[in-house]
């Protein structure tokens, strides 16, 4: 089923709960209090606060909350954790991976999402998007709907399936931003065929060119401080997409109509054909939010694969133009 990425967790936080640090006692501590100053730090940027911010909200002194990113604390309780959750605004979902990074355990069961941030608070506009999950449900291929700053605000089933092998992460995680994970989760390689140039390239040249559109955005700014903070990146990002843009042209960087390669989640694929196509609709206008499908097949010149009950995707054999007579005409 379809999840509005604001509330519902997904499976790839249901798998979160699953893994486990592999080490000795003494590596596995280290390991975890990184990933806790990283996980604090990293959602603290990505909303554009400041500490100073950030112990104002949980109405703490700046020095006590620097401990808490430093990873100086006794004891997570629930306490703690939860206001962070409602500090840091996070999702159901990353509440479930705060938990289980701080203390390898689930949180209460009575907690819910303090803020559904990425909702609309025009009831019309929550309606639709009600609705509009039902129509991407009924679509075969994978489609998420995104905003300006590629968060992700509603995913289907066929995308989550996609991305059903990748890690938690936290802030990179497929349908929580797009851009994020394409350019920051080791993952994303081993399910986005020719990464680097077929993927990280032509979105960092579309991120420069909403950048440069909304110089002053703090979601962007904050991807910006990522990419900064990432040597490959930022070379990428400085240099690649400058030479990539005056070699291929403006054009190569829209994703609609762009063809690249992924790996299906059925293993009897492999690597298969996509075709992106971005729609967008007077509603979803009015939101900020596009439309991204990613039209799957088996790349020309291959077999598609076998299609079982409930896998896989349909084959286009029975569609055509209407105006190109078939060869049977």
């Amino acid at each position: 089923m379809p999840h509005l990425a604001a509330v519902g967790p997904s499976d790839g936080l249901a798998r979160a709960g699953e893994e486990r640090l592999t080490g000795d006692d003494s590596a596995r501590g280290a390991v975890r209090s990184e990933r806790r100053k990283e996980l604090l730090r990293q959602r603290r940027e990505e909303l554009g606060l400041s500490q100073e911010d950030l112990a104002a909200r949980l109405r703490i002194s700046v020095r006590a909350y620097g401990n808490w990113e430093r990873g100086l604390v006794k004891e997570w309780t629930d306490r703690k954790l939860l206001a962070l959750a409602e500090a840091l605004e996070m999702s159901e979902r990353q509440c479930f991976w705060l938990f289980r990074v701080m203390v390898d355990r689930d949180p209460p069961p009575t907690w819910r999402a303090a803020e559904e941030n990425r909702l609309p608070e025009d009831p019309a506009q929550r309606d639709y998007l009600c609705d509009y999950a039902a129509l991407m449900e009924a679509v075969p291929y994978p489609s998420f709907l995104v905003d300006h700053r590629w968060d992700v605000a509603l995913t289907n089933s066929a995308f989550d399936k996609l991305f059903q092998s990748v890690r938690p992460h936290p802030t990179a995680l497929p349908d929580d931003n797009f851009l994020r994970f394409v350019l920051f989760h080791p993952d994303a390689a081993a399910v986005l065929e020719d990464h680097e140039p077929a993927w990280c390239v032509p979105l960092l040249a579309r991120f420069a060119t909403a950048l440069a559109g909304a110089p002053d955005d703090e979601g962007l700014r904050s991807i910006r401080q990522e990419v900064a903070r990432d040597p490959f990146m930022e070379a990428a990002y400085r240099y690649g997409v400058p030479h990539w843009l005056s070699t291929h042209g403006a054009d190569a960087a829209e994703q609609d109509g762009a063809v690249r390669t992924v790996r299906h989640p059925d293993p009897g694929w492999g690597l298969v054909r996509c075709r992106m196509v971005a729609e967008s609709s007077r509603m979803l206008d009015a939101m900020g939010l596009t439309r991204m499908t990613l039209i799957l097949s088996a790349p020309q010149g291959l077999p598609a694969g076998p299609v079982r009950p409930g896998q896989g995707y349909p084959q286009q054999q029975g569609a055509r133009l209407r105006a190109v007579p078939s060869l049977g005409d």
